[in-house]
């Protein structure tokens, strides 16, 4: 392991404003978005997708890192230049997804444990060969009576924490993404709770694996209500929750934290992250940024519809939400911003 190529790698992702975009859906996922669109599900039209995303003009503007897919990181536009290759010509470092998805736990009804160890030396060499500089490993935890349980909770952070400790070793920033869900009826303080305790289990596993702090990100949730609680609480309260937990949880070497938007639509997203930049930018001593996938990508995916006549209209859509999420990072967001670009 070199540690100084992973802090620089981990710096230049969280370099000046910007933010990491989330293009690594599965197949099935991506299927599925473009299902509820009707645009055809084949690997042609991901890829006509894809390519939309990269040659975005001014997409370096506003990211640093790219999370692609194993169909995506090996597909090239239509005239037969690499994604990959153009990424990289952006500036923008190209990461990869790595673990291969979530599957129920046995004997733990209702929870999830996350796959993809298996040959993941053998995989990630492959991956750096083709250019990936950092990776991504998704944990997911739900809310709901009982759950999430310790055991489920220490299974899946050992999994996060030896994912990490193997990417290291392979000269790959490794992104720990433990996503405690929005799914259910539970409070914001339901939330803090158990975001509290996951995170201060995964940090003790990646301790104990030897995972250095610095040469990481983390991709956590924000501490959020349920998406069917009664009571949807404020930026401001999101935020407080959020940050306060942090300072508890995150070690101050780690050198980035990356939201996901886990469902949260595109205003929302935008509007929390800036309030804790706000109230907390000289209190947090890690660079604070997001990494969305919904949240930028949905208006460009609706405006596109798979029509090649609407590619230059969903390429500035994309631009402008990932622009606009630079702007919260500096803490200078408003609603008014949403109509101006509009």
């Amino acid at each position: 392991m070199e540690l100084q190529s992973l802090k620089d790698i981990a710096k230049q992702m969280m370099a000046g404003n910007k933010g990491l975009l989330a293009m690594d859906e599965s197949v099935s996922t991506c299927n599925k978005r473009f299902a509820a669109l009707n645009i055809p599900q084949t690997e042609e039209y991901r890829r006509k997708y894809r390519e939309l995303i990269v040659t975005t003009p001014k997409l370096e503007e506003a990211i640093s890192g790219a999370i692609l897919f194993d169909e995506t990181i090996r597909q090239s536009t239509a005239d037969g230049k690499m994604f990959i290759e153009i990424l990289k010509e952006k500036g923008i470092i190209p990461g990869i997804k790595v673990d291969e998805g979530a599957i129920s736990m046995d004997g733990f009804p209702d929870e999830k444990i996350t796959e993809g160890l298996d040959n993941l030396h053998k995989r990630l060499a492959e991956y750096y060969k083709l250019g990936a500089r950092f990776a991504k490993w998704r944990a997911v935890m739900t809310i709901g009576n009982g759950t999430p349980t310790s055991g489920s909770i220490k299974a899946n952070a050992f999994l996060l924490a030896r994912y990490a400790a193997i990417c290291q070793e392979a000269g790959i920033v490794p992104i720990v993404e433990p996503e405690v869900l929005m799914d259910g009826s539970h409070s914001l303080k339901t939330c803090a709770d158990v975001t509290n305790e996951v995170l201060h289990t995964v940090f003790n596993q990646l301790y104990q694996q030897r995972v250095n702090f610095e040469g990481m990100i983390l991709k956590p949730n924000m501490i959020v209500p349920g998406l069917e609680s009664l009571q949807q609480d404020g930026a401001d309260a999101v935020a407080d929750a959020t940050i306060s937990c942090f300072l508890r949880c995150v070690p101050a070497s780690v050198p980035g934290i990356a939201f996901l938007s886990g469902g949260q639509s595109p205003e929302l997203a935008s509007e929390r992250l800036n309030a804790m930049h706000v109230r907390f930018r000289d209190k947090m001593p890690w660079a604070l940024t997001f990494s969305y996938s919904r949240a930028v990508q949905q208006p460009c995916l609706e405006k596109w519809d798979g029509k090649d006549e609407n590619v230059a209209e969903a390429q500035r859509l994309l631009y402008e939400r990932a622009h606009i999420n630079t702007i919260a990072r500096d803490g200078k967001y408003t609603p008014q911003l949403e109509h101006q670009m509009a």
